[in-house]
């Protein structure tokens, strides 16, 4: 089993006797199906359904205090606080950042169950995460009985997973959750009450329009840099994102993507080779006629 230390990652704490209906209000995911032990993928959106900042949170037993503690990009971590903060009103809620960060486990049973651990529900394969202030990194990794190796590690185990990052494989304030696959991720409650920017949302589900989706692809030799474009022949048709180890997630126009395969055309990415790992995913099902 492995284990690593997340640099880019931070924890949020929102709790108080509203707290729950307070979020439920705000984020795609269903808090009446958390509980302690189990963690959850959401996301703060603008009005307009666009993703403001991504997360897994976890309940904390009322043993501990209660409330619940948000797992997010570090560098939107005073954002999010402040946003929330900004939302909260007269609500009996309060939100600070604390001093936790990120511990991830994969490939293997842990040993131990830490407090403050819970699985990562976007994929099994992805593990566990455990929230803990960087200086027990090792203490827990020994805990649990995993190998602690480095960040880029991981990195590469959710590439090759085919999981998106923000800030890398998408811009946060420029992106659906249906683009990041959040849909197909566990990351948004269709059957929830509403929330910021649930219409849109809600639209694109219904509607089947999303065409932009992340994918996984495979690379040769060399990676592309993220940011540069996608090409089918001379037609951009989406952009690149992270890269490892030969593998590598774009951001891509499934129904250009479609068409140029369609048409025998290559994609490229800086002028290097890209390959869809699982071709069919940019082949959007017929719709069938109502009876």
């Amino acid at each position: 089993m492995k284990s690593a230390f997340l640099p880019d990652r931070s924890v949020v704490k929102v709790a108080g006797e509203d707290a729950r209906n307070f979020l439920n209000g705000l984020i795609t995911t269903d808090l009446d199906r958390l509980k302690p032990g189990l963690g959850r993928f959401g996301a703060l959106l603008t009005p307009q359904g666009k993703i403001i900042v991504d997360f897994l949170i976890t309940e904390v037993p009322a043993g501990h205090g209660g409330g619940f503690l948000i797992d997010c990009p570090k560098a939107l971590a005073e954002g999010l606080a402040t946003k929330l903060k900004f939302y909260k009103l007269r609500a009996k809620v309060t939100v600070e950042n604390l001093d936790l960060g990120v511990l991830a486990a994969w490939d293997g049973q842990l040993a131990a169950q830490p407090d403050l651990a819970f699985a990562d529900p976007r994929n099994d394969a992805l593990g566990t995460r455990i929230l803990i202030p960087e200086d027990l990194k090792q203490k827990l990794s020994d805990l649990i009985g995993a190998e602690l190796v480095d960040a880029s590690d991981y990195e590469a185990h959710r590439i090759a997973l085919g999981v998106p990052r923000g800030g890398l494989d998408f811009m946060y304030s420029d992106a659906f959750p249906h683009e990041t696959n959040m849909d197909r991720l566990a990351g948004v409650d269709f059957d929830k009450g509403c929330y910021v920017g649930q219409e849109v949302v809600s639209r694109m589900q219904h509607r089947g329009t999303a065409r932009t989706r992340s994918v996984k692809v495979l690379l040769d030799d060399l990676s592309p840099e993220a940011g540069v474009s996608v090409m089918a022949g001379d037609k951009p048709v989406g952009t690149m994102g992270s890269s490892a180890q030969g593998k590598g997630i774009a951001l891509v126009r499934i129904d250009r993507v479609a068409d140029a395969l369609d048409a025998g055309q290559s994609l490229t990415a800086g002028g290097l080779a890209v390959r869809l790992a699982e071709p069919d995913v940019v082949r959007i099902p017929l719709k069938q006629p109502i009876a």
